[in-house]
């Protein structure tokens, strides 16, 4: 029998059904908005301060929130190979260098627009991936994971090496991009905070609507129990490959941000290290929640950030004591714990109104 609905009713409803529930998201999303406002009035600033793109500490926020929501996409992005898919990767790092160096090149060596580099980076995201696709159906576990390492380092040679030093810029590092005025970060600050939002915000909704649909349902199937996944007849390297590549991509549009927002492109992005950063951040977060992604960024540049403004040197060995501190007292991350508690919060609060309502009834009667 045929809906008698209309169809244009049908998607209002549904629009509206997203909107309500989506409405916590979309708060944070008309606040983060705001925040740059709000950061120059405390300030002492006019509001106009920040379109103006005025020196302040609304404008070194922005560019605080930039860093954390370029650390926020590349976060998440591992979430979803080793949170969602259970692909235990120790060379994701050079998904970001690829796409940050290719920035870099093109926009410097070749003199590309930015659609032509946004294009070359997906480019090099799709065949990162799928370089690392090539070992998918011989290896898995933690023999997946040193062959992402082999091949990563195998990348931090080749862009170190001097005969690529006028591309790369070798040990010193990538220099001299020119970046158009209408995106420079040091002109347009606001601009390319609000860019940055929107898509840290779009990447997140992709992200939730892959994991949910049949696609992200059986990668959670690999994650859990691959050999059942194949019994029920699926061809788990499509998937996994699947994965990679959405991943790959993500990360490499991150490592376009960050080339566009930094005055130079480090070869540091390039080593374990970088990976490492990423673990962390979904760790503190949680592993596959995609959330945590965003919230652990953002936990991790803020106390790198305040502990090395507040204790200088000895800040490396108190971040070291934080994350130990939340290993042991948040063992599945903000997100996931948070998860895990609130099921325990609303079982005691059904338990106190069902206690309340035989109370009330006791003294009725």
């Amino acid at each position: 029998m045929q809906s008698t609905i209309p169809t244009d009713k049908q998607s209002e409803a549904g629009i509206v059904h997203w909107l309500k529930s989506n409405r916590g998201l979309l708060i944070v999303l008309v606040l983060m908005i705001l925040f740059p406002f709000i950061v120059a009035v405390i300030d002492g600033q006019s509001p106009t301060a920040v379109l103006n793109n005025e020196t302040g500490n609304a404008k070194f926020m922005q560019g605080l929130m930039i860093e954390i929501f370029i650390l926020a996409v590349y976060a998440i992005s591992y979430d979803l190979v080793l949170g969602i898919t259970g692909l235990l990767s120790f060379g994701h790092a050079m998904f970001f260098a690829a796409g940050a160096y290719m920035t870099g090149i093109a926009l410097k060596n070749f003199g590309w627009g930015l659609g032509e580099t946004i294009l070359a980076v997906i480019v090099v995201g799709i065949f990162n991936a799928l370089l690392f696709g090539l070992v998918l159906p011989r290896v898995r576990g933690v023999t997946f994971a040193l062959v992402t390492l082999g091949l990563a380092s195998v990348f931090e040679i080749v862009v170190k090496s001097n005969e690529l030093v006028a591309f790369t810029g070798a040990d010193v590092g990538l220099q001299g991009m020119i970046v158009p005025d209408w995106i420079n970060t040091s002109n347009e600050r606001f601009r390319f905070y609000i860019i940055m939002l929107f898509f840290t915000f779009f990447v997140y909704l992709i992200y939730r609507r892959f994991v949910d649909s049949p696609t992200g349902r059986v990668c959670v199937a690999i994650r859990e129990n691959e050999d059942r996944a194949l019994m029920l007849g699926y061809n788990t390297f499509y998937f996994k490959l699947s994965a990679l590549i959405v991943a790959s991509i993500t990360a490499a549009l991150a490592g376009f941000f960050h080339a566009l927002h930094q005055p130079i492109v480090s070869p540091s992005i390039t080593g374990l290290g970088w990976t490492v950063v990423a673990l962390l951040i979904v760790l503190i977060g949680g592993i596959g929640t995609l959330s945590g992604a965003l919230i652990g960024a953002a936990v991790f540049r803020l106390l790198q950030f305040y502990l090395d403004r507040w204790f200088g040197e000895n800040a490396s060995f108190l971040l070291g004591v934080v994350y130990i501190l939340l290993v042991m007292f948040v063992p599945f991350g903000v997100v996931g714990t948070w998860r895990l508690r609130k099921f325990q919060v609303q079982a005691g609060r059904d338990r106190l109104l069902r206690l309340f309502r035989l109370q009330n009834g006791s003294e009725k009667q």
